[in-house]
């Protein structure tokens, strides 16, 4: 079997699962995404080099105490900030291009708010008034897939100039502003024909939803770039072998896991606004 038929068959395998857990039911999304948290936690401590025990252990508990209490908003707010400050430290490390190696306590520092904090929010934001509503987290999924997608195309096709070199030498600023154009479109058609809003409502719906994806579009590039920057100072292309031709969990889900936080955040300014 071909390389690229191997990639597509895992591809279609993965986006099927993902898309069949979430859609079914509240408990399917949970425990699809406990088991992704649980590998990408593997995976993670491979990189950095730190025992797995402790941050998988802590990693279940979190996981389980977050998908029993979705609505203290309190400590919402905690976890938030938490994640941000982590996820700036994440920032701050992608623009060091001195920085080659990473000390101890910053890796598991790194493992609890580059992977096991964010998989806490991701499981938050399909809930409305204590509804789960799937086809929010699945928006997400759609502009993230079709940011990825339109940002290799475009930047195959005219990209002339380097977004990151040092960290990922085949993005280009072509292919991100194509990627967040064609994004943001799709945010669009999310926002009238997915979610179908009530016409007097129409007009709020385009705006979250537009404003969504433009966050999701920049902050999903820098969570693929942030996780390109810690496998370039472990010396690997890939953070496992779980998804023939895709590599581990954590490379399909990096996107993911880091524009969670920014999202969450954008919905908390919305409640407080409205």
């Amino acid at each position: 079997m071909s390389e690229s038929l191997t990639r597509f068959l895992s591809g279609i395998v993965y986006v099927t699962l993902l898309l069949g857990a979430t859609s079914y039911s509240m408990d399917s999304f949970f425990i699809l995404f406990g088991v992704f948290m649980l590998i990408a936690i593997y995976e993670f401590c491979g990189l950095v080099h730190i025992n797995r025990i402790a941050p998988l252990i802590i990693g279940a508990a979190a996981f389980y105490w977050a998908s029993q209490f979705r609505t203290n908003k309190t400590n919402d707010i905690l976890l938030l900030i938490v994640t941000l400050f982590i996820s700036i430290k994440c920032l701050l490390l992608l623009f060091n291009f001195k920085k080659e190696h990473i000390g101890v306590w910053s890796r598991y520092l790194f493992t609890l708010g580059y992977v096991i904090l964010p998989f806490l929010i991701l499981v938050k934001i399909p809930f409305s008034n204590n509804e789960y509503r799937p086809k929010i987290i699945i928006s997400i999924f759609l502009l993230i897939w079709t940011n990825d997608t339109f940002a290799y195309i475009v930047g195959k096709t005219i990209g002339k100039h380097k977004l990151l070199e040092k960290i990922s030498p085949k993005k280009t600023i072509e292919g991100f502003l194509g990627g967040m154009l064609f994004t943001i479109l799709v945010g669009y058609l999310i926002s009238r024909y997915y979610f179908q809003p009530k016409p007097e409502y129409a007009d709020t719906s385009v705006l979250i939803w537009t404003v969504s994806a433009a966050i999701i579009s920049v902050f999903s590039t820098l969570g693929d770039l942030i996780e390109s920057k810690f496998k370039r100072i472990a010396g690997v292309k890939d953070s496992g072998k779980i998804m023939p031709g895709h590599g581990g969990i954590l490379d399909r889900l990096d996107s993911i896991i880091f524009v969670t936080p920014f999202v969450f955040l954008f919905y908390q300014i919305l409640d407080y606004v409205s």
